[in-house]
């Protein structure tokens, strides 16, 4: 999981010099985080489903954890599949088709493993015996335990697994590496690729509505189209070396461009909602021309922020302190395992009298810093590094 460099594109000759891109480890860090107050958000009042849920009904508070969850959920799992693309390419060529296969299954396959048969039941019973009020030992409770393939969180490791087996088949079938540009995509090209990715997810979301779970694995079909292309444009961007190229100033137009889908469009979307009176399963699919609205924001506002960051990033935030290495290392243990700490965290400020938003503010930040100090001591165990 961790960057270290790459061969430049235009020092690829005798010149051995290297341009670090460690701002991806950074970038990494920041989608770790997201992805515990993502979780955070919804067990307090944002729509969306997880394990334990505490929900606000103040709609001063609902309506920005709302757009926090809605914003994320437009780019961050895609970003992620992205970034693990980018360099899977150079992992497949370096290692040859069978070690490569062996090692996403050691580093992929078990973490699955483990937290289907292990971690899954600990959280379902945390909730089951001290929000639901059942007396019973674990032991008990796993007597009567049923969803053993539960993949929860990791989800993305799955697909992610699935997509690395794809990638190799393609390649074993097609034996040559096609060639690809060296040149970042123009505005208009990410524009074109943004509406592609918005009419997809709604044709697909016509079927499989936003919510609508793959059982067991947990895939939510209605992202799939922007995660599927995403996965693949690593896989291009790889070859054109994008990541050593993609320019600041492209990187800062885009963000303009963020800044106006959330102050401007999110909110005439939900004057929308509001005026005509439309239930919010409307925007998840099932062919409403709400659901092409949603869309439309959706894949605009996730492609034009990765973007954003690629460029921002290569520019400010390429160097690394030891501290941001540590937190970089960390990442796979925290996004495996911010579930333990987060529900941890939840049921133990339950007893609290005070409303959802509030305990929002205490749990988001314990629920970071503790994910990430429960990841940095996993990874120093021996066993458990030479996996994550």
């Amino acid at each position: 999981m961790q960057v270290q460099t790459v061969v430049s594109p235009v020092t690829a000759g005798s010149n051995t010099q290297t341009e670090k891109i460690v701002y991806i480890d950074n970038l990494k860090v920041l989608l770790t985080v997201l992805v515990v107050l993502h979780h955070t958000f919804i067990t307090y009042g944002a729509p969306g489903g997880w394990y334990y849920a505490e929900k606000t009904t103040h709609t001063a508070a609902l309506i920005p954890m709302t757009l926090f969850v809605a914003t994320n959920q437009s780019f961050f799992m895609g970003f992620f599949f992205f970034i693990s693309a980018y360099f899977t390419e150079s992992s497949y060529h370096k290692k040859g088709a069978a070690r490569f296969i062996a090692d996403r299954l050691k580093r992929l396959g078990i973490p699955l493993i483990f937290y289907s048969f292990i971690l899954s039941p600990v959280l379902s019973f945390l909730v089951y015996r001290f929000a639901l009020g059942h007396d019973i030992t674990y032991i008990q409770f796993l007597g009567g335990f049923h969803p053993w393939i539960d993949f929860g969180v990791l989800w993305f490791v799955a697909a992610l697994l699935l997509f690395s087996l794809l990638y190799v088949c393609i390649m074993m079938l097609f034996k040559s590496k096609p060639s690809s540009s060296g040149k970042m995509p123009s505005v208009l090209t990410v524009v074109l690729f943004a509406l592609t990715l918005a009419l997809g997810s709604y044709l697909v979301r016509s079927v499989f509505p936003v919510g609508w779970v793959l059982k067991p694995v947990g895939f939510q079909l209605g992202h799939f189209v922007q995660y599927i292309a995403l996965f693949a444009l690593g896989i291009v961007a790889s070859r054109g070396k994008w990541l050593n190229i993609v320019s600041y100033k492209m990187g800062k137009g885009f963000a303009w461009m963020v800044g106006v889908m959330i102050v401007v469009v999110f909110p005439i979307i939900y004057y929308v909602k509001v005026t005509t009176n439309s239930p919010i399963e409307t925007f998840n699919g099932d062919g409403h021309w709400q659901s092409l609205m949603y869309a439309c924001w959706e894949q605009f506002i996730g492609i034009f922020i990765i973007v954003a960051l690629l460029g921002i990033a290569r520019q400010k935030w390429n160097l690394q302190s030891a501290f941001m290495k540590s937190m970089s290392r960390a990442t796979f243990a925290v996004y495996i395992f911010h579930p333990l700490v987060l529900i941890s965290l939840a049921m133990l400020f339950r007893p609290l009298n005070a409303d959802p938003a509030i305990k929002l503010l205490f749990v988001a930040p314990l629920a970071v810093i503790g994910s990430f100090a429960l990841g940095n001591l996993l990874v120093k165990i021996p066993g458990v590094k030479a996996i994550i």
